[in-house]
């Protein structure tokens, strides 16, 4: 068997099969050897497992055998006994995916390029990573008006004590660490601890519910859950009865309030470890591969229960490398590259970024406020000076509408030179990027704004050493793009999925297309399946980044990857001739009226939101209807406490209302149309999106105005505030079935759907 199940690109061959075994042989195979050794390994020790034998070793051939574990044994000769005829039953190669929790998959590799680099354990990256930047700062965070620290050699032994304390604690192989809190060196210990004890890292959403935190322990069968405090351990006490597999319970921040049996703060769980012997730990580190699991990200779960993602160690290493390759991240030994951790753990973004890219060079990751999204995030960004920075689209755009409300309380004399400053960056910024000026061939007006303005608003965003900022996770506007461009920050912008690790494809500032998610990370491929007339089809994609497959989910895992091998996103787009990927749809977000007609809403939700800034939130509604209607929201203010949208309008909001002659100050008095001048501008706004639009399927024949707005605590959004539509169409099903009531066929109407 070759190392670490070693892949060729894809070939035509079954989905079943391997090179050297026949898809018949193969399933008898399985049913054999694999299954049974999946079903028994759970209770192995790690002492039984075959040993790495280091990612540097000569790969060796196909016919080679693999010594049987003596408990497998029996195993085998149960299969040779079926097959007399059989001097030897060399052991099934792994597949491109897998289920069980033990399974081992083949490694995508190529003969050449960066899919041909070595693969990794996490282990060995960090150790390799020690080796070299051992006395380098690796995370910073502020404790009350206090910085703290850690360097990479204390931060690595820290994870090994965690990982000793864990195996006391009885953490079995291939079974969960449950993670549940706000982003924190005692939340990247418990990950990186948790799998160095050949368990996995699971994070969990603060957000969940505790049915919801139920569910992903018991899927990942987690024998200890970490904790950020009394409110989030409530959660797991009230669901403790049911999960057989939970051994204990860590708090990491605050004192317990009570003293219960198997609960411990983080002192004493540390303290667990911290005199075990190193050997039982080193025996399991040295018997982990590349090619086996060692993390689990669960889905949001939109549409029925989450799926629990299952990333190798190879996943996240190599993928770590490719994108510090590709947007040309800086080794610490040159300058540390400096990124700021506040996106949720449990998400693949940001535990690609904040976790393993920045582990990868040797870069610090400075911990935000639990209020970061609140917003405090701006007060941590000016402490860290990050370099390089990761936000979601509404991250960009609550920053947007700050600076705009600031901006319109400033004197005429700073307006007008913000506005001409703004609209110099914005026609060098695209001329640029166009490629109709040769660097350095930037207008003299172009240094002067810089030096008035850019250079001012940097500093007070903390962005002022931020030579790479990027957006992901959801779609941004062409509004938002081109804003933050014409400061002279253009947001680079990165797409993927939790089942490609995190990033698939990113723009650079020498790759940029505006609205254009960039090129695939270096030894990845993309394909577009089942392209329409005008390029678009179903985004696929080829690479070492892509996942295991789903735990436990084999037909979830059959839908995700076709025969192939390639993964399908489920996304539509298109590709121009330099390989930019545009995204122009979700299949499963496409609205297909009754009349046939197939709608991406997202463009057309953007273009009503770019007509109407007072929009806040646009859902376009028409699955199976004879028209489109949309559902509207109001920019408010957020309860900083809570996230949850308020009544008061924000002050740019304010400010709209007044330029449009009305004097709300509140959504209630503009919501279900009780503001005639709100309502006529946005119908207005409507009219000028409708005639743009291609068809007349296409055009927004009634609409809403909406008492709140979307958030993430009302459950209308997701934890990267993504819109979940099937959710709001369920919450909303009052107000889109008032669209509908005894409608024969469409018509447009002079005014939107009046007020209930």
């Amino acid at each position: 068997m070759s190392e670490a199940g070693v892949m060729e690109p894809p070939r035509e061959v079954g989905f079943l099969e391997s090179p050297c075994v026949t898809a018949d042989s193969a399933a008898s195979l399985d049913d054999g050897i694999v299954d049974t050794a999946n079903e028994s390994s759970e209770e192995e020790s790690a002492g039984e497992r075959e040993e790495e034998t280091g990612a540097h070793d000569a790969a060796t051939s196909s016919t080679k055998t693999t010594e049987v574990p003596a408990e497998q044994s029996s195993n085998t000769q149960a299969v040779s006994a079926q097959r007399p005829d059989s001097l030897s039953v060399p052991p099934a190669e792994p597949r491109l995916w897998t289920t069980q929790r033990d399974g081992e998959v083949k490694l995508r590799m190529e003969e050449s390029g960066l899919a041909a680099e070595p693969a990794l354990t996490v282990n060995q990256m960090f150790v390799s990573t020690v080796e070299r930047y051992g006395e380098y700062t690796a995370l910073r965070w502020k404790e009350g008006d206090q910085q703290k620290s850690l360097k990479y050699k204390d931060y690595y032994q820290t994870c090994r004590t965690a990982a000793k304390s864990f195996l006391k604690l009885g953490l079995e192989r291939y079974h969960g660490v449950g993670i549940l809190g706000f982003n924190s060196v005692e939340w990247f210990v418990a990950d990186i601890g948790a799998i160095l004890a050949g368990g996995f890292a699971v994070g969990i959403y603060t957000t969940n519910s505790p049915e919801a935190c139920q569910y992903v322990a018991e899927n990942s069968k987690a024998n200890i859950i970490v904790v950020e405090n009394h409110k989030q351990l409530q959660k797991i006490l009230q669901i403790e009865d049911k999960l057989p597999h939970l051994k204990a319970i860590v708090q990491y921040k605050d004192e317990l309030k009570e003293k219960r049996p198997n609960l411990y703060t983080w002192a004493e769980f540390l303290e667990l470890g911290r005199d075990e012997p190193d050997a039982p730990l080193d025996a399991i580190i040295a018997s982990q591969k590349p090619n086996q699991c060692c993390s689990l990200i669960y889905t949001s779960g939109t549409t029925g229960q989450p799926k629990g993602v299952m990333l190798s160690h190879d996943n996240l290493t190599w993928t770590a490398y490719s994108t510090s390759k590709h947007v040309n991240l800086t080794a610490a030994s040159q300058a540390q590259e400096v990124v700021v951790s506040y996106l949720p753990l449990s998400h693949i973004a940001a535990q690609m970024v904040d976790i393993w890219i920045t582990m990868k060079i040797g870069g610090v990751t400075y911990f935000a406020q639990p209020d970061a999204l609140k917003g405090s995030l701006v007060d941590t960004l000016k402490e860290a000076r990050p370099t390089a920075f990761m936000g979601v689209p509404r991250v960009w755009e609550k920053m947007q509408e700050k600076m705009k409300a600031v901006g319109a309380k400033s004197s005429t004399v700073r307006r007008k030179v913000a506005a001409w400053a703004k609209d110099v960056g914005l026609r060098t910024n695209l001329s640029k990027l166009n490629q109709n000026s040769a660097p350095g061939s930037a207008p003299v007006s172009y240094h002067i704004a810089k030096k008035l303005v850019f250079k001012k608003v940097r500093k007070a965003l903390g962005l002022d050493r931020c030579t790479k900022c990027y957006t992901g996770a959801a779609p941004i506007t062409k509004d938002t793009l081109e804003f933050f461009l014409s400061l002279n920050i253009p947001l680079c912008e990165l797409y993927g999925m939790s089942e490609s690790s995190g990033p698939h494809t990113i723009s650079r500032h020498d790759a940029f297309r505006l609205t254009s998610c960039g090129i695939e990370l270096p030894g990845c491929k993309t394909k577009l399946h089942n392209k329409d007339e005008e390029g678009n089809g179903e985004i696929c994609f080829w690479g070492r980044h892509i996942f295991m497959g789903y735990l436990n989910m084999p037909d979830k895992t059959e839908e995700a990857l076709d025969a192939e091998g390639w993964l399908h996103s489920g996304d539509l787009g298109k590709q121009d001739e330099n390989g930019f990927l545009f995204i122009t749809g979700r299949i499963k977000e496409l609205i297909i009226t009754a009349g046939g007609e197939n709608i991406p809403p997202v463009p057309i939700e953007d273009a009503v939101k770019e007509a109407v800034p007072l929009i806040s939130n646009a859902m376009l509604i028409g699955d199976k209807r004879k028209f489109l209607s949309m559902l509207l929201t109001i920019k408010c203010q957020v309860n900083l406490d809570t996230g949850d949208p308020q009544d008061e309008l924000t002050p740019e909001a304010v400010e709209l209302c007044r330029q449009l002659g009305s004097k709300a100050v509140r959504v209630s008095e503009i919501a279900g149309g009780r503001d005639p001048a709100v309502n006529a501008a946005i119908q207005e706004g409507i009219k000028r999106v409708n005639e743009n639009s291609t068809s007349n399927a296409q055009r927004i024949q009634k609409w809403v105005i909406l008492d709140r707005d979307f958030s993430v605590g009302g459950g209308e959004l997701g934890p990267t505030m993504k819109l979940k539509r099937p959710v709001v169409v369920k919450m909303y099903k009052e107000q889109i079935d008032n669209f509908y009531k005894d409608v024969a066929s469409p018509a447009t109407p002079d005014n939107p759907l009046p007020p209930k």
